[in-house]
């Protein structure tokens, strides 16, 4: 797995802490409308936030890496993922419908950081 360090800190740490743009976890296509993809917002951020903080050793690697340059934020948090694969995997799932809702409906919901941030750790 490789990993955006700040990227991927910012990208799980701001879907946690915040609302960003992403899409419902449900196997129906995106809603295209403006609010069914703030719908996805919502509904990924406390997704990823409720993931968080039932996996303490992924909370605080995430949150760690949010402080630390960033190669030692992109080395931790491979570290941390490499070894705990179902917990990146887990996420992963939790995280998709962004990947949906951008392919589906045409659209960059997330702001250039986050992007990265989520194609380097969708990317594996």
């Amino acid at each position: 797995m490789k990993f955006s360090a700040i990227s991927a800190a910012g990208l799980l740490g701001g879907l946690a802490a915040a609302t960003l743009v992403v899409a419902p976890v449900a196997t129906a296509a995106p809603d295209c409308t403006a609010s069914g993809v703030a719908n996805t917002v919502s509904t990924v951020s406390g997704e990823a936030r409720d993931y968080l903080n039932a996996h303490p050793g992924a909370n605080q690697a995430v949150t760690a890496a949010k402080s630390q340059s960033r190669p030692d934020a992109e080395a931790n948090l491979r570290g941390y993922f490499t070894a705990n694969p179902q917990e990146y995997y887990e996420l992963r799932g939790i995280l998709s419908p962004i990947g949906d809702t951008q392919r589906t409906c045409d659209v960059q919901v997330l702001p250039p950081d986050l992007a990265a941030a989520y194609t380097t750790f969708m990317a594996g």
